[in-house]
């Protein structure tokens, strides 16, 4: 199991992208309900760019479409806990 993950978090997700398994397809950047998703630096399992959140004007709302989307396996969205003080 390839266990190599770049993690980027917002106040709402943790999204994982486990380049070894992005092929590159883009399917996820074009689902995003929000336009968040770009392609990264970091390149794929067969030399295409990866993905990566922080691209639009909106952050990451964690709503999974884009794990649920991926046919890969390549991204894992954790949805983080409000902290209330």
């Amino acid at each position: 199991m390839n266990t190599n993950y770049i993690r980027i978090e917002n106040g709402k997700a943790a999204f994982h992208i486990f380049p070894g398994l992005c092929k590159g397809c883009g399917l996820c950047i074009e689902k995003c309900p929000v336009n968040n998703l770009g392609w990264s630096q970091v390149l794929g399992v067969y030399g295409t760019p990866s993905v990566e959140p922080g691209h639009g004007e909106k952050e990451c709302t964690a709503c999974t479409i884009c794990e649920i989307v991926c046919p890969d396996c390549a991204i894992y969205v954790e949805k983080l806990k409000n902290k209330q003080n």
